[in-house]
C-alpha cells in the first residue's frame, strides 16, 4: 500500500500538470476525429460523442455506411432525436454484396449526404461510420474526401470510423485512437454478437 505521504506528493504533482496543461490549451478548433484499428468499439465511441453533442443540444449528423443491412440500436435511439439526421446508406457488408459497382455507387450516394452535411451550418457534428472500409476497398476517391475534410468549417467536428484508415487521413486529423483487440467471444469462445453489444 503506497505510503499517504507519498500519495498527496503524487497527487499534487498531477494536479500541477493538469493545471499547467489547461492553461495552455487556449484554441477551439471543430476536430477531424478518426477512429481506427482491428478492435471492437470504434463505432461505439464515436456514438458515445455524438450522444454528448445532442445532449448539448447541438446537432448531429450521421451517415452510416456498409452496415445498413443491420438493424442497430444506436440507429433506432439516434434517429428519434430531434437534432439528430441519421441516414443509412450501406447495403451490408461487401463480402455480402460481391459487386463493386454496386457498392460504388453505393458509397457515392453515402458521401453526398455526407457532403451536404459537412457543409450546412446547422450541423455541429458530422460521425461517418465506417468510411474507413470505403476508402480501403477505394469505393470513393481518397483525395476528394480529404479536400472536403479540409474545406470544412472551422466550428465542425468530423469523426470518421472503421478500420484501416489511410495514412493521409492520419496524418491529416487532429486526434486518432486505434482500438487494438486484447480478447473477443466471437473469434475466441464463439459467442455470437448480441443485441445491445453488437448491435
Amino acid at each position: 500500500m503506497l505510503d499517504p505521504q507519498k500519495h498527496k506528493e503524487m497527487a499534487v504533482k498531477h494536479k500541477q500538470s493538469f493545471e499547467k496543461k489547461l492553461a495552455a490549451a487556449t484554441k477551439e478548433k471543430g476536430l477531424l476525429i478518426v477512429n481506427t484499428g482491428t478492435g471492437k468499439g470504434k463505432s461505439t465511441a464515436a456514438f458515445g460523442m455524438g450522444l454528448r453533442i445532442l445532449g448539448h443540444g447541438m446537432k448531429l449528423g450521421v451517415v452510416q455506411f456498409i452496415k445498413g443491412a443491420l438493424p442497430t440500436g444506436e440507429r433506432e435511439f439516434l434517429s428519434s432525436q430531434k437534432n439528430c439526421d441519421f441516414k443509412t446508406i450501406g447495403d451490408g457488408y461487401t463480402w455480402n454484396t460481391q459487386d463493386r459497382a454496386a457498392d460504388s455507387a453505393t458509397a457515392r450516394k453515402g458521401w453526398l449526404e455526407a457532403v451536404r452535411m459537412i457543409e450546412d451550418p446547422s450541423y455541429d457534428m458530422v460521425i461517418l461510420d465506417e468510411l474507413n472500409i470505403v476508402l480501403k476497398h477505394q469505393y470513393l476517391d481518397l483525395a476528394e474526401v480529404l479536400k472536403a475534410f479540409s474545406k470544412r468549417r472551422k466550428d465542425l467536428h468530423i469523426v470518421v470510423t472503421g478500420r484501416h484508415a489511410p495514412p493521409e487521413l492520419i496524418e491529416i486529423a487532429d486526434l486518432v485512437s486505434e482500438v487494438q483487440p486484447v480478447k473477443h467471444p466471437y473469434k475466441e469462445q464463439g459467442v455470437k454478437a448480441q443485441k445491445g453489444v453488437e448491435f
